[in-house]
């Protein structure tokens, strides 16, 4: 693991930030399936999703570390369904933002970023449970990421 990977973040994602994202990547990741604007999201999933990942208990942070959060955000973007369509995309590119502006930086291709989200989903269709979802994740970004010098 590196060793920001286990610092506490010391930038998180908003809403301004994911709507930034969302619009210069949107036309760039449709492909064959358009994605909704911005504001057509589900109200309050992505702001919830954003806080619970942000979220204290007795002033410290739930998601201590950064491949916790990052994790965090990876797993509950995909499997909360902020978006009316692109989740699984926006969740790629939401956590990955989140992973460069704390000087980590995903060794994985962005298609293999996405296979993960597809997997992601699956597994959630299939019940199996959240946080097992997220240990898969933070396997992940731990195997396949890179400080920057």
């Amino acid at each position: 693991m590196t060793k920001r990977l286990q610092s506490t973040p010391r930038h998180w994602l908003s809403l301004e930030t994911c709507g930034r994202i969302f619009e210069i990547f949107r036309k760039r990741w449709e492909f064959d399936e358009p994605i909704p604007g911005f504001d057509t999201r589900y109200p309050g999933r992505l702001e919830g999703i954003l806080e619970s990942v942000r979220q204290t208990y007795g002033g410290k942070y739930l998601n201590h570390a950064l491949v916790d959060a990052a994790a965090a955000y990876l797993n509950q973007l995909v499997r909360g369904h902020a978006m009316q369509n692109g989740n699984k995309r926006m969740a790629v590119l939401f956590t990955h933002t989140f992973l460069l502006v704390n000087g980590v930086d995903l060794t994985l291709t962005p298609e293999d970023m996405y296979n993960l989200a597809v997997t992601l989903a699956r597994a959630g269709e299939s019940g199996i449970s959240g946080e097992e979802t997220k240990e898969w994740c933070k396997e992940v970004i731990t195997d396949f990421s890179a400080d920057f010098k």
